[in-house]
């Protein structure tokens, strides 16, 4: 049985002394393939370094989270356009980029850069639009924006990932609206505190869903605390098999599918 993990930050320090290891747990886990989004400047280069270390596995994206965005977003953009630019002209320095992102809206701390958020974003929408490649959506506390600037774009959006999806059924379904994409789901559907075993399974049809760590980020149980990695994306697939009552490699079977509709580059 085989399952791919859609977003995990592979390139980040934290896996800098056992990265070997890790990406040879994952294999013997069941992993298939890694997608590793971009976040920021510096990571344009990292992302680029870890897939070409492991071409065929890990795969990239490239985007400015909404997290990372300050005063030079747009220095930041130009500098990531011309990447993606050189890569889909094929040029040898560069690697495929499967997605636009991690990109999005997130006001859970501060909305000091709301006004560049909503900017950079539609403008990696507009990337995506005019690439045909998926987005990977980041979006906390800030859903009305963020579905408002994508009903503008959504005839022409080639679809991609409301990534690790938390939200309620109603949250849901506002999402799924936008019938080329799908929810990112990961650990925090493992947590007893969760509601996601209840809620995903009454309003989320299983070809919506794909599965994600967002490593070394919020580990499933029963690693809660520990660093996440791409491995332990096996015990998400266990915990929505048995939420939705199907065998886990009928869950591994749909989500890979799911998987291949929106990621057409892999």
């Amino acid at each position: 049985m085989q399952f791919i993990d859609t977003h995990s930050h592979l390139d980040t320090e934290d896996f800098m002394e056992d990265l070997p290891e890790v990406i040879a747990r994952a294999k013997a886990a069941g992993v298939s393939k890694i997608f590793v989004p971009g976040v920021d400047a510096a990571s344009v280069a990292t992302v680029k370094q870890l897939c070409q270390n492991y071409p065929g596995y890990c795969y990239a994206m490239i985007g400015l989270q909404p997290e990372e965005v300050r005063q030079d977003w747009r220095e930041v953009l130009q500098m990531m356009k011309a990447e993606l630019d050189a890569s889909r002209r094929g040029d040898e320095h560069t690697v495929p980029y499967i997605a636009i992102g991690e990109c999005g809206l997130d006001y859970y701390w501060s909305r000091e850069y709301e006004k560049e958020q909503l900017l950079a974003f539609e403008e990696q929408v507009k990337w995506s639009i005019e690439t045909q490649l998926p987005l990977m959506i980041h979006c906390r506390k800030a859903q009305n924006e963020l579905l408002h600037i994508l009903k503008a774009y959504e005839k022409d959006l080639p679809g991609g990932v409301f990534h690790c999806f938390t939200g309620n059924r109603q949250e849901a379904e506002a999402y799924l609206r936008f019938e080329k994409f799908v929810l990112g789901v990961g650990g925090v559907s493992t947590f007893k505190s969760s509601h996601l075993r209840e809620d995903l399974p009454a309003v989320v049809p299983l070809d919506r869903i794909v599965l994600e760590t967002d490593s070394p980020y919020m580990a499933p149980v029963p690693y809660r605390g520990k660093r996440n990695e791409s491995a332990f994306v096996l015990e998400v697939l266990r915990t929505l098999s048995k939420a939705y009552g199907v065998s886990d490699e009928e869950m591994a079977e749909q989500t890979n599918a799911n998987v291949r509709r929106i990621f057409k580059e892999i």
